[in-house]
């Protein structure tokens, strides 16, 4: 009765389809991060959360590597970390020098600091951050690394509000000698009006 069956069956085709590509892909694109003119002064993996007020509880933004990264050009230091899988940006934010590291409640492996303004989201707002590592001592390095890099950013900040008052000072000592050279050159306007009746009578 099998071979019956076999034989009543209709028989597949085999086909072998080939589909010509619409477009093709001739080189493969550098997408920019805006991390290339940056050097990674700190670089380690860990869990980082966000505080909720509205819940009242802490939620996870993501786990991968947290960097701290360095401008070559102006020196400023940010805090940047991605999200392992989709590279999605968790933390970028400057460290400011009002930034202070605080021990999470009950854990010797984990930081708590505020953030005026995160740019990990689009529009920026203030976040309270925590940071979670695989152990003490790699949250000590993480401490380290960060109040080496705010008291850098505090040194940058304070430089530039020195040369910007230097600045300020310099302009204003030219307006000042260009004004009283303006007045020097200037007759009087009291030498004028006699002049004037003078020539008049």
């Amino acid at each position: 009765m099998s071979e019956n069956t076999d034989a009543l069956a209709p028989r597949e085709e085999e086909v072998d389809a080939h589909f010509e590509p619409v477009i093709k892909l001739t080189e493969q694109v550098d997408t920019k991060t805006l991390e290339e003119d940056e050097q990674v002064l700190f670089k380690m993996r860990a869990k980082l959360f966000r505080f909720d007020a509205g819940s009242t509880e802490w939620k996870e933004r993501g786990t991968g590597d947290v960097r701290l990264l360095a401008h070559k050009e102006t020196k400023k230091v940010r805090v940047v970390m991605r999200r392992d899988k989709t590279l999605k940006v968790c933390a970028n934010h400057v460290i400011t020098s009002d930034m202070r590291l605080q021990p999470n409640i009950g854990s010797d492996r984990s930081w708590v600091w505020k953030v005026a303004a995160d740019y990990s989201e689009s529009p920026p707002t203030a976040e309270t951050l925590a940071i979670r590592f695989a152990n003490a001592e790699n949250a000590a390095q993480f401490k380290a690394a960060f109040e080496e890099a705010r008291a850098a950013n505090a040194a940058l900040l304070s430089g530039s509000a020195l040369s910007e008052v230097k600045k300020d000072d310099e302009v204003k000592a030219e307006g000042d000698a260009t004004e009283a050279e303006e007045v020097e050159s200037k007759p009087d306007a009291t030498e004028e009006k006699k002049e004037d009746e003078e020539k008049k009578d």
